[in-house]
C-alpha cells in the first residue's frame, strides 16, 4: 500500500481512451495504411532501435499515449543529414517527441577517455555510428526543418540531465540548456508519464506550448510572473543560497548561464540548489537566465503509485524488436529480454550516478501481481526462454517498497541521500516485501531460476540477514557483482558511499550464507578510478587492499563526468556542492583531469598487469613509496619487467598546439616519461 503524502490531482490513466492497440507502433507509411491511419497524432523520434518493451523509454511513452487514444508513430535512428527522413510518417497533428534514447548520446558514443566507441548496444547488429553526437539537439532541429509549425517536446535521459546550463565533458565547457540548443518548445524531465499525457491532451485541445507552464516536470522559456517572489541563489556573497522559506508563490533564481560559464563557484552553487530542490514534496520552481530569456523549471513530477506503475507495465507491448530489424541482434534487448523491472528510483544519492537526477529518490513500486503477470508473459511469449529470469530488480536490487516511515517527513526532507553518512532512522529498511516477492516468483510454474543481477545495496542488505540468506541460497549463480567503489574515506565521502567496513560486513555474511547453503560463490567488487577527491595515495591504498584480498580487476571504471551529476560539478569546479557554496568560503575538491594521472589511477586498479608496472614503479618512487617495489607479498609491483610487456609506460602525453608536451602531475609531483 502506498504511503506517499504526495498525490497527483488525477490518476495517470483517468482519461484513458483505449483503442485497439497496434501490433507495433508504425515506423512506415505502409504500417500506417494497414492500421487505416491517414496521419499520426504524435511522432516519437529516438536514437535507439525501436524495441516494443517497457525497458525502452520510447515504447513506454508510445504505448501510454496510444492508451490515451492518440495515434503514435516511431522514427528510430533516422539519417540526420537532411530533414527528409523526419517526414517519413508525415506531419504529426499534435507534436514531435524527441529523445536521444535510453542513454545520453555522448555517454553512449564515447569512453571516459573521450575515445569513440565502435559499437552501440541499442542498435541492430550492435553497429556504432547510427546516431549523431548530441542527437536530441540534432533530431529536434531536423524536425523543425521538416515541419516548422509542429510543436517539439524533448524528453528522455539526455534532455533530463541537460535541462539547465551544464558542464559537458566532451567539449570541456559549460553548455546552455538543451532546450535552447534544440530550439524546442518544451522539455520534460524525470519520469515523464504524467507530464507527457497532460501535454498531449492540452496540445491536442488547441493550447499553445507556452501555456503549459503549470505542469510538473516541464521546462520552458517564460518570464517570471509578477505574483512570484524571487529568492536569489545567484548571490554568491550570500550564505542563504535561496533556501529560505517564504509565504506565497516563490521561485529560486539560479546563477545565470553567463555566470556559470565564467565562475566555477557559481556553477557549483547552481548544482547544489538544483539537487536540493529535487524532492517533489517541497521543491520550488527554478529559473535560470539564458541571455535575454529566462529558463523556467517547474518542480519534479509526483511519483507514480503502484496502481499507476502497474498500468504502465501492463500496456500491450509486443515485447520484441520491430520486425523491420529481421534477425539482427540488438545487444541491449538480448540483455534484458528475460529480466523484470520491479521498481524505479534510488535514495542512495551516489554523486557520480544520474539515477537520482532522472528518476528521483522516492521509490516507485510495482505490485506483486503485475510483476508475476510479466514473468508469465516472458515464459509464454518470449522466444528462447529456458526458465531463467536473468534479473529481477531496478536501479538497485534491494530497495523494493522501502520508504520513509513518515510521509510527512518524506515530503519535507531535503537530504540528498537516505543512507549517507548513515542510514536515516526514518527509513524503513525491511526486506520482507522483497523476500516474499522472490518466493512467489520462484513458485511460478515454468520458472527454474531467478537471478539478481542488479546492484545490491550492501549497506541495506546487512540490515536483513534473512535477505542475504535468501539471495545467496536462491538468486546468485557463481558470483555476485558488488560496488564498494573505493576503500578510502576521502573519495567515499565525495561519492556519498558507505565505508569499506560495510562491504566487509556484507562479505562475511555472504560467505557464511554460501557456506551454509553448500555453495561456492564469490563477490566481484567494482571500483572507480580518478573520482574527484581521490589522491594518488588513495589509489595506492586501494591497490594494496586489492592485492591483500587477492582481487584482480579485469574490467575497471574510470570516472566519467556525466551531465548534471554532483561529482561532475566537483570535477569541473574543484568545489564540493555537498557543502555550502559561498564566495571564498567553499569546500575545495581535488579533481583528476590530466589524462596521464587518470591513467595512473586506472593502473593502480590493475596493479597485476605487467603493462602497468613501469608507470606504477615511477609513480611510487615519486610518492616516496619505493618500498612497495619488489616481490614480497606486501609489495605492490615487482622490480623486474617481463620481456614484451610494459606497453602502458609508452603512452605518449598529449601535445598542445605549438608542439609543447603537456605535463601531468601526481599530487603536485611532476611525472615525466
Amino acid at each position: 500500500m502506498d504511503t506517499q503524502i504526495m498525490t497527483a490531482e488525477k490518476p495517470l490513466m483517468a482519461q484513458a481512451r483505449p483503442r485497439k492497440p497496434a501490433p507495433f507502433l508504425p515506423m512506415s507509411r505502409a504500417e500506417m495504411d494497414a492500421l487505416g491511419w491517414d496521419a499520426c497524432d504524435i511522432v516519437l523520434v529516438t536514437g535507439d532501435a525501436y524495441v516494443d518493451h517497457p525497458s525502452f523509454g520510447m515504447a513506454i511513452i508510445g504505448r501510454l499515449l496510444e492508451a490515451q487514444g492518440f495515434r503514435v508513430g516511431i522514427i528510430s535512428q533516422p539519417d540526420w543529414h537532411s530533414a527528409e527522413p523526419f517526414k517519413v510518417l508525415g506531419k504529426p497533428k499534435v507534436f514531435f517527441g524527441v529523445t536521444g534514447g535510453n542513454m545520453d548520446s555522448m555517454v553512449n558514443r564515447y569512453t571516459a577517455d573521450r575515445r569513440i566507441r565502435s559499437d552501440d548496444a541499442y542498435t541492430a547488429g550492435g553497429e556504432g555510428g547510427k546516431r549523431p553526437d548530441r542527437c536530441t539537439v540534432v533530431y529536434a532541429q531536423r524536425c523543425r526543418e521538416a515541419f516548422k509549425d509542429v510543436p517539439i517536446v524533448l524528453g528522455g535521459i539526455e534532455a533530463s540531465l541537460r535541462r539547465i546550463a551544464h558542464y559537458d565533458y566532451w567539449s570541456d565547457k559549460v553548455r546552455r540548456s538543451v532546450l535552447a540548443d534544440a530550439k524546442a518548445d518544451l522539455l520534460l524531465y524525470g519520469n515523464a508519464e504524467r507530464a507527457v499525457v497532460e501535454v498531449a491532451q492540452r496540445l491536442a485541445a488547441g493550447e499553445a506550448p507556452r501555456a503549459l507552464d503549470d505542469i510538473r516536470g516541464v521546462a520552458l522559456f517564460r518570464r517570471v510572473p509578477e505574483d512570484y517572489a524571487e529568492l536569489h541563489a545567484d548571490d554568491l556573497d550570500s550564505a542563504d543560497e535561496g533556501a529560505s522559506r517564504t509565504k506565497g508563490l516563490t521561485v529560486i533564481r539560479l546563477p545565470a548561464l553567463e555566470q556559470v560559464e565564467q565562475d566555477k563557484e557559481a556553477y557549483a552553487r547552481a548544482s547544489r540548489v538544483l539537487h536540493r530542490e529535487s524532492n517533489p514534496g517541497n521543491a520550488r520552481p527554478l529559473v535560470q537566465r539564458h541571455g535575454d530569456r529566462d529558463l523556467w523549471l517547474n518542480p519534479p513530477p509526483i511519483p507514480l503509485t503502484s496502481d499507476e506503475m502497474d498500468a504502465v507495465y501492463d500496456l500491450p507491448y509486443a515485447r520484441a524488436p520491430h520486425p523491420s530489424y529481421g534477425e539482427a541482434k540488438i545487444p541491449a534487448w538480448d540483455m534484458i529480454k528475460f529480466s523484470v523491472t520491479i521498481m524505479r528510483g534510488c535514495f542512495g544519492g551516489c554523486t557520480f550516478c544520474s539515477i537520482t537526477e532522472h528518476e528521483g529518490r522516492i521509490i516507485q513500486n510495482r505490485s506483486e501481481g503485475s510483476i508475476l503477470r510479466e514473468i508469465e508473459l516472458i515464459r509464454d511469449k518470449t522466444p528462447g526462454f529456458t526458465g531463467v529470469i536473468s534479473d529481477i530488480g531496478g536501479p538497485t536490487a534491494n530497495m523494493y517498497r522501502m520508504a520513509c516511515k513518515d510521509p510527512r517527513v518524506e515530503a519535507a526532507c531535503r537530504r540528498p541521500s537516505c543512507v549517507f553518512p548513515e542510514i536515516c532512522p526514518n527509513l524503513n529498511t525491511s526486506h520482507d516485501d522483497l523476500i516474499r516477492l522472490y518466493r512467489k516468483v520462484r513458485e511460478t510454474k515454468g520458472i527454474k531460476k531467478v537471478m539478481v543481477a542488479s546492484g545490491v545495496r550492501y549497506d541495506l542488505a546487512v540490515e536483513s540477514p534473512e535477505y542475504i540468506k535468501e539471495l545467496v541460497t536462491h538468486h546468485v549463480g557463481g558470483y555476485l557483482k558488488i560496488a564498494p567503489e573505493h576503500t578510502e574515506r576521502g573519495p567515499l565521502d565525495k561519492m556519498m558511499k558507505p565505508g569499506i567496513g560495510a562491504y566487509n560486513q556484507f562479505k562475511r555474511m555472504f560467505d557464511a550464507a554460501a557456506e551454509q547453503a553448500g555453495k561456492k560463490y564469490y563477490l566481484i567488487p567494482y571500483f572507480i578510478a580518478a573520482h574527484p577527491g581521490t589522491t594518488d595515495e588513495d589509489m595506492m591504498n586501494l591497490a594494496l587492499w586489492l592485492k591483500k584480498n587477492r582481487y584482480r580487476a579485469d574490467q575497471v571504471q574510470t570516472f566519467l563526468p556525466s551531465p548534471m551529476a554532483t561529482a561532475t560539478a566537483m570535477y569541473h569546479t574543484g568545489v564540493n556542492p555537498l557543502r555550502g557554496v559561498r564566495r571564498g568560503g567553499s569546500d575545495k575538491v581535488e579533481a583528476i583531469k590530466g589524462l596521464r594521472q587518470r591513467r595512473l589511477h586506472k593502473a593502480f586498479l590493475r596493479y597485476h598487469d605487467p603493462d602497468n608496472w613501469p608507470v606504477l614503479r615511477e609513480a611510487l618512487k615519486e610518492m616516496g613509496r619505493a618500498d612497495l617495489i619488489g616481490s614480497r607479498p606486501d609489495q605492490l609491483v615487482p622490480a623486474h619487467q617481463p620481456p614484451g610487456t610494459g606497453k602502458a609506460a609508452g603512452t605518449r602525453r598529449p601535445v598542445r598546439p605549438g608542439g609543447k608536451t603537456q605535463r601531468f602531475t601526481t599530487k603536485g609531483l611532476r611525472v615525466m616519461k
